[in-house]
């Protein structure tokens, strides 16, 4: 039964998550109850950190249909457990689609299909004849409207802001999101939908979908204190305070609980103020009023916390910011999306197409979905700037997504409950803490035995072999760690790059390879106008300047630029896609945007109006046409937006005067030239697009259609696309020029020199991304290009891939040659790369080994090629300008937006300076910051392995280190040194070295080993030695090593309370001072400089702290001062012993920094050697790289074919062909 109901959640998604069922039971909970109370509320505090032990020691396996409390495990790397209660809801239905008025008495029986989301209240209500008593749930006004009906029970729970809803058609939990679960056609929305919901279906449906708000909830001060203080680390400390009061320890239990309410406090500040950021973004605009039309065609205003999925709302014609994702069903809206996509670009979006049941193509049968329709959806928190409608028609749009299931919803809910961060460090401070905690075992064994053998009564002991515990785990490693991270932001911050996610910074410092988004990130963000080339006759013309012509203005090419384009005026300015305002701009047209009036005039067909400039219009208008020429204007009837999937767009147009309309498309040119009519293609199309493309221009082509009379306005406004599309006559190229911009170039050599690959990802054609990846340095002069063109599997052939090279076929013989040298770069568009990832995922991470150029990437493709980078164990940097980059940004190991709009909400960094030269410096910010990280790691470690020695030896002879000793370490010598250890600045340059990713590495690990060795060596020399000293005795109070005799007349009182701990002996003094040296010393052996930091004599502040420790500890050796003596509770010794101990400290430096030294010039690359001598690669992509270097067949050929040949099991093979 186990492993039958274990069930998925949105199997396939990023969110997919296994379920098992539980129910609570009694004598369990019991036992649970009872342990607590044993433990003193320990199990408690287990039973919270491990959610899993929770739900299985107090809950039995039951069906998920049964649960009442679900058991969640996530299915990534991370494997994280949650667990939530099943809720049960009474409804009057079961199905939020379905309508209350026309259902029968009695609806549906529970299992019936068209009500999945119910479930027998009781057995013997399974029939559904019962009716329900109302027991005051939320829906009982409903119930006793439709009292007739059978309540069903609905099971339900709610995790991470979505409510999960039983369906027992599919015997499983799934999510309602909205009117998409219906899987409708266009036409069906239009048929079904668009008229309104009445008040009661309203109320119903809210029953379901729940109020239409992304609520961000700002926990309370207490809340997130309770949370903060149950980390494992805080209840540590708590521990650690209480044992130290327990013996007395009073003034370093004080600091430490100083020091954790400092951390509780920033951390609890951090995390408040990031809330309270995110609850004000988002509701800065959530709630509004809005008008919806009922189903008897009344308009009422309701707030938006009231809509639901299905609503008609009517968008105001002066705008308004949306509350929920809606599909428009009349009329035309400007939005600004920049919310969403960082683009400020105003955005058209049109009426979603209402097919007559005729003619319905293949794109009108196709469900409705918002991300093949998203020209047609207004999405939340998009601000609708204005709105054109047609006399008398309001501009209407229906619910589709309300609250956490909308666009926004979703990108707020990615911010609240992030992915943990996976990073070897984190994961390696946690062995190493667990091989702290084994040695402090030891010395727990150790001062048990020790103790019992002399004796010691059992209340000392018990104080005494747990405080070993707490000196071996230093209680203040959490807060060095994070200095380090806070500095480097702080540095980030000065250098205008802001962060939103600080433990990010570290794995910054790890990027090897960078993806580039091209244009507004590599290139300028406009585009210039280099020329156009007309086709006339089916063959090109000599390219011209511009098209400011007069002998060109009434061409269809210039009407064509004039009118294909989704411009419009915002108070009077003109505003949209820059690459359209550039082409309009050059024709020199005047736009000009008709009042309801005027529409009304031309028969409601005009809402936008292009006219050329009178100066360019004929002086001497022909007799015939004179009243028309004098307004020869041209009204765009009817848009087809562009569409990156199409990429292309279209409008139908009409010259004023004339019957029949025009259509016009413009495009990318392999597109457009698809669409026209074979002859009126020109036959060199090919060469001439070729020749631009490899120049890095960007070119665009321009079609027209004369469209047949019988095509009347009304039945433009409701034509599919592809009727319109088709049979054109191919116009000419738009040559636009786009310039890298003046960083780009540097940076890139830069990242290349420091060993960092760069890839470029862009939405633009190929041919044009491999000439700016050439511009830009990103390809050497000298290297091969190698296309993969990708086919699916078609007519019963296999999916295959051709290769061809980029270049002209000259250099071909050279690539046979010696391949041992990285010469050759893979570029493939966005189509080929996914065929490659579905039907040959194998040949995927060889290609992203050396794929360069990324051409025609839709947004989720630009994500999925980032995992597969990730999959090769590549450490991936991204950047963007946040246009269609978010998923990108947010799954990258670093990703810094260049964009400062609300989209830079998904990005961990976020730039002000609008170029590339912001990633150099993030890399090696994060280097420095991860170097610190090692540095504060290793010192902590020491410092608590130099204190456990010292405490060890001194247990041997039933002794200790003082209260103000532990006191003037912890807190004069630890936390001065790493606060201020921390605060080295960033190397100038990009090393082509990069740090290490883990603690446990060969070199680090060397280093702590050998320095815990010479400190663990020259203590205990210190300890035997001065027992060897001829004037040593056991110290009294009445001893007399030095010859002072002040030191007889220290007041009885304090001796008796000191004797209880025999704190106060030569070995103690000795130990004190040499290991209150041995911290100094560490710490500089150990803050590194060059070549990923400053070196440490340019941190002054660390500097400063060190000397003045030196001076301080060398004086008090020297020159004793009677009250810093019996403070640090020091007894005097003779002036020759401290000689000794001088030299014994010195030799210890000279012993640690040679050592250190050593290490640096790579003395460890032997002692692997010696270990394991043929060791492979760890990282996947290098291990990938050895195999593909002694492969014969890669990389593939210029004549080869490479085929799909499918597998019985998971994945698939290929083989490779040669073409004759």
């Amino acid at each position: 039964m186990e492993k039958e109901d274990l069930k998925v959640l949105n199997k396939g998604e990023e969110e997919e998550m296994e379920l098992q069922g539980y129910r609570l039971c009694r004598w369990r909970l019991a036992l649970v109850g009872l342990g607590v109370l044993c433990t003193g509320g320990f199990l408690l505090l287990v039973l919270y950190w491990m959610p899993e032990w929770c739900v299985k020691s107090t809950c039995t396996r039951t069906t998920a249909r049964d649960a009442e409390v679900v058991l969640l495990r996530s299915t990534d790397e991370f494997r994280r457990w949650f667990l939530a209660r099943v809720r049960v809801m009474l409804a009057p239905g079961s199905n939020p689609f379905h309508s209350l008025e026309t259902q029968t008495t009695s609806p549906c029986s529970p299992s019936s299909p068209s009500c999945p989301f119910s479930s027998p209240a009781f057995p013997h209500l399974a029939n559904g004849h019962t009716p329900h008593p109302s027991d005051g749930s939320p829906a009982q006004e409903l119930i006793r409207q439709f009292a007739d009906y059978q309540p069903t029970q609905i099971r339900y729970f709610t995790f991470h802001s979505t409510k999960y809803y039983w369906n027992d058609e599919v015997q499983n939990f799934e999510v309602l999101s909205g009117l998409e679960d219906l899987q409708m056609s266009c036409s069906t929305l239009h048929l079904e939908h668009s008229a309104g919901l009445t008040r009661n279906q309203q109320e119903y449906r809210k029953l379901f979908f729940g109020v239409n708000e992304i609520a961000v909830k700002v926990p309370s001060v207490f809340k997130l204190l309770i949370k903060e203080v149950l980390n494992p680390f805080y209840i540590f400390q708590l521990f650690s305070v209480i044992l130290w009061s327990a013996d007395e320890y009073y003034y370093y239990a004080v600091a430490i609980v100083f020091m954790s309410v400092i951390s509780i406090a920033t951390s609890l500040y951090t995390i408040k103020k990031q809330y309270v950021m995110l609850h004000d973004m988002v509701a800065a605009h959530s709630i509004v009023r809005v008008s919806v039309c009922r189903a008897n065609s009344d308009i009422e205003e309701i707030l938006s916390t009231d809509l639901v999925p299905g609503d008609v709302m009517v968008i105001p014609s002066n705008g308004t910011i949306m509350p929920c994702d809606a599909v428009l069903v009349s009329g035309t809206c400007i939005v600004n999306e920049s919310m969403l996509t960082g683009e400020s670009v105003p955005v058209t979006k049109t009426n979603l197409p209402n097919p007559l049941p005729g003619e319905s193509g293949d794109e009108a049968d196709n469900p409705y979905s918002t991300e093949d329709h998203k020209r047609h959806t207004l999405f939340c928190g998009t601000n609708v700037i204005q709105t054109r409608f047609y006399t008398g028609e309001l501009v209407k749009a229906v619910v589709v997504r309300t609250g956490f299931s909308t666009a926004k919803g979703q990108l707020v809910r990615s911010i609240l409950y992030p992915k943990p961060t996976d990073f070897k460090l984190y994961r390696d401070a946690y062995l190493f803490l667990l091989c702290l905690v084994a040695v402090a075992g030891i010395g727990f064994v150790y001062s048990i035995v020790l103790s019992v053998l002399n004796k010691v009564p059992a209340k000392t002991i018990i104080i005494e072999s747990f405080d070993i515990i707490t000196i071996t785990v230093p209680p203040a490693l959490p807060a060095a760690m994070t200095a380090g991270i806070v500095y480097a932001q702080r540095r980030l911050k000065r250098i205008g790059i802001f962060c939103i996610s600080p433990q990010r910074i570290n794995i910054c410092g790890q990027i090897n390879l960078v993806c580039f988004d091209k244009t507004g990130t590599l290139t300028e963000d406009g585009l210039d106008l280099w020329g156009v080339q007309r086709v006339e006759n089916g063959s090109f013309l000599l390219s011209e300047e511009n098209a400011y012509k007069e002998n060109l203005v009434k061409s269809q090419f210039v009407a064509c630029m004039a009118t294909c384009h989704s411009l419009t005026k915002i108070e009077g300015q003109l505003s949209g896609d820059p690459l359209d305002l550039k082409m309009f701009e050059a024709t020199g047209w005047i736009l000009e945007e008709a009042t309801e009036e005027e529409t009304s005039l031309h028969n409601r067909i005009m809402p936008t109006v292009v006219q050329p400039p009178k100066q360019l219009l004929p002086p001497e208008p022909a007799v015939s046409q004179d009243q028309d020429m004098s307004a020869y204007e041209i009204g765009i009837v009817r848009q087809f937006p562009f569409s990156s999937a199409l990429q292309r767009m279209s409008v139908v147009s009409r010259l004023l005067g004339e019957k029949r309309m025009n259509a016009y498309t413009k495009g990318a040119p392999e597109v457009v030239a698809s669409l026209c009519k074979k002859e009126t293609v020109p036959e060199n199309f090919a060469e001439v697009l070729e020749g631009y493309t490899k120049q890095g221009f960007r070119v665009i082509a321009l079609a027209h259609r004369r469209l047949e009379s019988k095509l009347t306005w009304h039945k433009v406004q409701n034509i599919n696309r592809d009727h319109i599309e088709t049979n054109m006559e191919f116009l000419g190229l738009i040559i636009m020029q786009n310039k890298l911009k003046a960083e780009t170039p540097g940076v890139l050599q830069d990242l290349s020199q420091a060993n960092i690959r760069t890839v470029m990802v862009t939405g633009d054609n190929m041919l044009t991304a491999i000439s700016v990846a050439r511009d830009c340095g990103m390809i050497p002069p000298q290297d091969t290009v190698i296309i993969a063109d990708a086919l699916p599997p078609h007519d019963g052939h296999a999916a295959k891939i051709t290769w061809r090279y980029a270049d002209n076929l000259e250099d071909v013989c050279h690539v046979d040659e010696p391949k041992s040298q990285e010469l050759y770069h893979f570029a493939m568009n966005g189509k080929s790369f996914a065929v490659i990832a579905e039907h040959f995922p194998d040949m995927l991470q060889k290609l992203v080994l050396h794929g360069t150029v990324f051409a025609r990437m839709a947004p989720d493709q630009k994500t999925q090629l980032i995992e597969a980078l990730q999959g090769v164990d590549y450490f991936v940097g991204m950047c963007g300008d946040g246009a269609n980059d978010c998923g990108a940004l947010k799954r990258a190991h670093g990703g810094i937006s260049l964009s400062e709009l609300e989209a830079s909400v998904a990005s961990p960094f976020t730039s002000r300076t609008p170029n590339i030269s912001c990633v150099p410096s993030l890399v090696r910010e994060g280097r420095a910051a991860l170097i610190t990280s090692f540095c504060v790691f290793k010192f902590m470690a020491l410092y608590s392995i130099i204190q456990y020695i010292s405490v060890t030896l001194l247990y041997s002879i039933l002794s200790n280190l003082g209260d103000f000793q532990f006191l003037f370490i912890d807190v004069a010598i630890i936390l001065l040194i790493v606060f201020t250890m921390s605060l080295n600045p960033a190397w100038k340059e990009l090393v082509s070295r990069r740090p290490p990713s883990g603690l446990i590495s060969g070199p680090l690990l060397f280093s702590v080993l050998t320095q815990i060795l010479i400190c663990l060596g020259f203590q205990t020399i210190t300890f035997l030695w001065v027992r060897q000293q001829s004037w040593y005795t056991v110290w009294t109070p009445f001893s007399d090593a030095c010859n002072v005799s002040s030191h007889i007349n220290i007041s009885d009182h304090n001796e008796t309370e000191i004797d209880d701990h025999n704190i106060k002996n030569y070995e103690n003094t000795s130990l004190f001072y040499v290991s209150s040296f041995q911290y100094l010393i560490v710490a500089i052996v150990f803050s590194k400089g060059k070549p990923f930091r400053q070196p440490s004599y340019k941190n002054w502040p660390f500097v400063l702290s060190v000397l003045s420790l030196y001076i301080f500890l060398l004086f008090i050796m020297f020159h004793p001062v009677e009250t810093i003596d019996s403070f640090l509770e020091i007894v005097c010794v003779p002036f020759d012993w401290r000689i000794k101990l001088a030299l014994i400290i010195l030799v210890n430096a000279v012993a640690s920094v040679v050592v250190e030294g050593g290490i640096d010039l790579r003395a460890y690359k032997c002692l692997s050697w010696l270990c394991c001598p043929r060791k492979t690669p760890k990282a996947r992509y290098m291990h990938l790289a050895q195999e593909l270097s002694v492969d014969p067949d890669w990389p593939p050929k210029p004549t080869t074919t490479t085929e799909a040949k499918p597998r019985p099991e998971n994945g698939s093979t290929y083989q490779i062909m040669t073409n004759s």
